[in-house]
C-alpha cells in the first residue's frame, strides 16, 4: 500500500470513529428521559443535560477551528464551556439541545465527509504557521481524534444516568 493509500485509510478510520461516536451519542440520548438528564452522573458531578450541552458546544467550536465556518450556537460556550454546571446559568431544554446537536452534527458531517486527506493534515485555525511548522501534529485530523476521545469519555459518563433506573 502506498503512502497516499495509507493516509486515506487513516483518515477514513478516524472519520468513521467520529461518526460512530456521534451515532452512539444520538442513540443514547433517545434512551435517557428528560428527567434522567437532570440527574448528576455521580454525587457532586455534572448533570446529563450539562454534559449534552457541553458536547454540543465543543463540537460547535470545531466548525471555526477546522475552518468550516462560524459556530451555529456561540451562546452555548458561556453556559457549557466557560461556566461549570450548577452555576445558575439558564440551560436550554433537552429537546432544544437535541435539535442543536443534530444541526451541529449535520454541519460538521458536510465537511468531514468531503475534505481530502491532505487537508486533514493541514493546520487548524488556532495554530500559527510558525508553530505548525515546528509541530505539524497540530492539524485538523488531530483535533478530530481528540474530540472523538472527548465525546467517548462523556458518553461513558452519560451511560451512568441510564444504568441507575
Amino acid at each position: 500500500m502506498d503512502t497516499t493509500a495509507q493516509l486515506n485509510l487513516v483518515v477514513k478510520m478516524t472519520v468513521t470513529a467520529w461518526d460512530a461516536q456521534n451515532k452512539y451519542l444520538n442513540s443514547l440520548i433517545t434512551t435517557i428521559s428528560d428527567e434522567q438528564m437532570q440527574n448528576e452522573i455521580a454525587p457532586g458531578r455534572n448533570t446529563g443535560i450539562y454534559l449534552l450541552g457541553h458536547l454540543i458546544a465543543v463540537s460547535d467550536a470545531m466548525l471555526p477551528l477546522l475552518g468550516f465556518g462560524e459556530r451555529l450556537y456561540p451562546e452555548l460556550e458561556e453556559v457549557f464551556i466557560k461556566t461549570p454546571d450548577k452555576s445558575g446559568q439558564v440551560m436550554p431544554s433537552v429537546a432544544a439541545l437535541k435539535e442543536q446537536l443534530a444541526a451541529v452534527n449535520a454541519a460538521l458531517a458536510k465537511h468531514t465527509q468531503s475534505i481530502s486527506a491532505e487537508e486533514w493534515l493541514s493546520k487548524h485555525t488556532a495554530v500559527s504557521p510558525e508553530d505548525f511548522a515546528k509541530e505539524p501534529h497540530r492539524n485538523k485530523l488531530n483535533v478530530l481524534i481528540s474530540r472523538t476521545n472527548h465525546m467517548a469519555n462523556h458518553i461513558g459518563q452519560m451511560l451512568l444516568l441510564k444504568e441507575r433506573d
